[in-house]
């Protein structure tokens, strides 16, 4: 039985038993109900043995070899190689090495072509007795853990792959030579014979994945399901070796999974789509969600016509009508990824076509777009995009999209080891932000440095207004310190404050992680830095890390620095192992004052307060038009205006509608809107109600924060509004939002 976990600790459980068994491929074959608000239909799940509990069969004789089985020893500082997704669209010339024939690639890493081993290697991490072990020796039935979570399961069930016409084309005949001929065994041969063909016969692997999903079930299966985990068996079964490799599930959503957002759109329509919810896709289908377990996907989804499935795949889907009323659409991904970047979205789409947009675009700035031809192969892999980053300019969106386009090498093409060492990709992906920012604004030397450190000052007053508002544990970017990247004996670990519900809003591990990265950049070098994080990229690319596998790479490579003391020990103790702002950051503040950019903005926050205190003064003296003149600023100076004006104790009225009328601030991005509205709340200006209401409805996610404030004030008007919009708002937020705004307003 499933161990219960402190629910004091808030901490997210991984229980899959990844060290026995890894799933490698997935099928799935589902149908979207609208009206009952849940997915359901099957999924096929293709197992492979895990090389650290290989067992013999029943039947005396050694199992079939997964690419799993060929064990590296490492150290725990060591990476592990293993296969992540590779972003762009997979060739069919990439080529897999077969591990299940030669066991002298252990060492072999990806190349510059993005090849990826099918190699599966033990982490070498020591292993610890944890509570979420299950015990699979004497004479127990060995159980299948896979991570579920908010799902109603119906059937479980042992597919007959040997019943596929032409699956015996698959079998090596020497593969078949001492190898007991028991169905059983043959099944699994089949299956592991399917999962390890080779990167250039992918389309042939879907074709055979496909026949086998669909062949007779041959038995149904024991299981049953906690609060976190499914677990499955087969009486008599008492070795992984010998428990079926290929296994149906009979599956429903639940209306309320917290892996999956029912919704409408702009129009009033409904819509669905995955969440990035810290239970990830578990509440979609069962899974396995430790780093480790990495696979290829492939899923067949029908829905009433007139919606649109858009999923994570390779392939640009058409849809298929089955029957009047009804289209399928069908989806795939060749390379392995985490069970985490399985994304559905369906709902009443709109495509935008390249080529159109190509065309528009030039109409609209007079100019040649300079888009790829249309001969270049495209991944129609998904970015969600908060609608609040769409109004009031490019600045914002343009921002967004760069970070989420530097999670394609940091984050996907590399991933962290341990999930809580969420700063690998948060912190990465800041750091590039901006990088990519200046690259597509096309900006000079002198302004991508005045735009960066404007960054940085506005990145460094947000950590420390965190700093100062949550618990110092949450801080720390590596929770588990010398724990991070250990698992148990069966692969189950637990991430450290997964479930914390305010740490959904925090944004440490982006902020700390960039500004170590850009610490090191300045010590190193911007020149050298880069040089090292291509070189960082190209040898781990499809591996997953951890802090140290960076750091190391990067020291070695500059040797100099460790003779100025800087070491991957002394980078932990100031950096990842500690709460509060790490002491570089204060020492470098006093130069982000000196850009110009940001002395700008101190010369209209002056203007602001003085004619603040001369209307205060003299409150019958209109303010003249021309009585001061401001200058226009960017975004991201309006931010700072704003934020610096709301450290003064008290604006008048008429000050707060001239400094809206002045900078527009009604059609200005969210970022800056949701500063204007903090100024509304604290100083009670009642005609800027009406954009705190907007902000709160139309902004959801971003306006967590303002409802704390509506309350705190203690003004009946602006409680009575905080209730109004999170009435009207909240069948549409997600679980944790909701539950942060509740505890504020009840």
């Amino acid at each position: 039985m499933e161990t219960q976990l402190d629910p004091m600790k808030d901490d997210l459980p991984l229980l899959a038993n990844t060290s026995y068994m890894l799933v490698k491929h997935y099928v799935l074959d589902l149908d979207v109900d609208f009206k009952g608000k849940v997915i359901e239909g099957s999924i096929v799940l293709f197992l492979e043995t895990g090389s650290q509990h290989r067992k013999t069969s029943s039947a005396g004789k050694e199992c079939c070899q997964s690419q799993f089985d060929e064990t590296c020893e490492m150290r725990a500082s060591e990476p592990c190689h293993i296969p992540m997704i590779n972003v762009p669209t997979c060739s069919s010339k990439t080529e897999y090495n077969d591990f299940a024939i030669s066991g002298k690639e252990e060492e072999a890493t990806a190349d510059e072509s993005s090849n990826h081993s099918n190699n599966e290697q033990a982490s070498g991490i020591s292993s610890s007795k944890d509570p979420c072990d299950i015990e699979n020796h004497g004479n127990k039935d060995f159980l299948l853990v896979l991570d579920c979570c908010d799902l109603a399961v119906l059937k479980v069930e042992e597919v007959d792959v040997a019943a596929v016409s032409g699956i015996e084309k698959l079998i090596r005949p020497a593969k078949l030579t001492g190898v007991s001929q028991e169905l059983e065994n043959l099944r699994n041969q089949i299956v592991h014979e399917l999962v390890t063909l080779p990167a250039d016969r992918w389309k042939e692997q879907l074709h055979y994945s496909t026949l086998c999903s669909q062949a007779p079930g041959c038995g149904e299966l024991v299981f049953s399901t906690g609060t976190w985990s499914l677990e499955i068996r087969k009486s008599g079964i008492q070795t992984p070796a010998d428990f079926p490799h290929a296994i149906r599930i009979w599956y429903k959503t639940k209306p309320e999974g917290r892996s999956v957002a029912w919704t409408t759109d702009q129009s009033g329509r409904p819509c669905v789509y995955t969440m990035g919810s810290p239970i990830n896709n578990r509440a979609l289908f069962p899974c396995q969600e430790p780093p480790i377990a990495l696979s290829t996907w492939q899923a067949s989804v029908r829905t009433a016509a007139g919606f649109v499935v858009l999923m994570s795949g390779e392939n640009s889907a058409e849809p298929v009508q089955l029957r009047e009323g009804v289209l399928s659409w069908y989806y795939y991904v060749s390379m392995p990824m985490p069970a985490s970047t399985f994304t559905v979205a369906v709902g009443c789409w709109q495509e935008v076509k390249q080529q159109s947009f190509k065309q528009t675009a030039a109409i609209e700035t007079n100019t040649e777009f300079p888009l790829p031809s249309s001969q270049t192969d495209f991944s129609p892999h998904i970015i969600f995009l908060s609608q609040s980053v769409l109004p009031g300019g490019s600045h914002l969106c343009g921002t967004r999209l760069c970070h989420e386009i530097a999670h394609a090498w940091f984050g996907l093409a590399i991933g962290a080891r341990d999930w809580t060492e969420e700063w690998i990709s948060e912190g990465f992906a800041t750091f590039l932000e901006d990088i990519f920012w200046a690259r597509a604004q096309q900006l000079s030397h002198d302004e991508i440095k005045g735009q960066q450190e404007l960054k940085a000052l506005l990145r460094w007053r947000r950590l420390r207004d965190e700093v100062q508002n949550s618990e110092e544990e949450l801080q720390v970017l590596r929770p588990k310190k010398e724990s991070t990247g250990e698992f148990s004996e069966s692969g189950a670990s637990v991430v450290k404050y997964g479930l914390k519900a305010e740490k959904i809003f925090m944004q440490v591990h982006y902020l700390k992680g960039y500004f170590l990265l850009r610490s090191l950049a300045k010590t190193i070098g911007e020149v050298s830095y880069l040089a090292s994080l291509r070189k960082f990229v190209v040898k781990f690319h499809g591996q997953l890390v951890l802090s140290q596998d960076f750091l190391s790479m990067l020291l070695e490579d500059i040797p100099k620095q460790k003779e100025s003391g800087l070491t991957v020990e002394s980078i932990f103790q100031n950096w990842l192992d500690t709460s509060g702002i790490p002491k570089p950051v204060l020492d470098e503040g006093v130069t982000w004052k000196e850009c110009q950019l940001v002395q700008q903005v101190s010369g209209e926050v002056t203007k602001w307060t003085q004619t603040n205190r001369r209307i205060r003064k003299s409150s019958k003296k209109k303010m003249k038009q021309d009585e001061v003149v401001f200058q226009q600023l960017l975004p991201d100076q309006l931010v700072l205006l704003l934020e610096s004006l709301l450290e003064e104790k008290t604006l008048c009225p008429r000050i707060l509608q001239c400094l809206e009328r002045t900078y527009q601030l009604r059609e200005q991005d969210a970022e800056v809107r949701h500063r204007w509205c903090e100024l509304v709340i604290k100083h009670k200006y009642e005609p800027g109600y009406g954009d705190v209401e907007r902000f709160l409805r139309e902004d959801q996610a971003m306006g967590v924060y303002l409802y704390g404030e509506l309350m705190v004030n203690e003004d009946a008007k602006q409680q009575e509004l905080a209730r109004k919009c999170f009435a009207a708002a909240q069948e549409h937020m997600d679980a944790s939002s909701a539950k942060v705004v509740a505890e504020m307003l009840f």
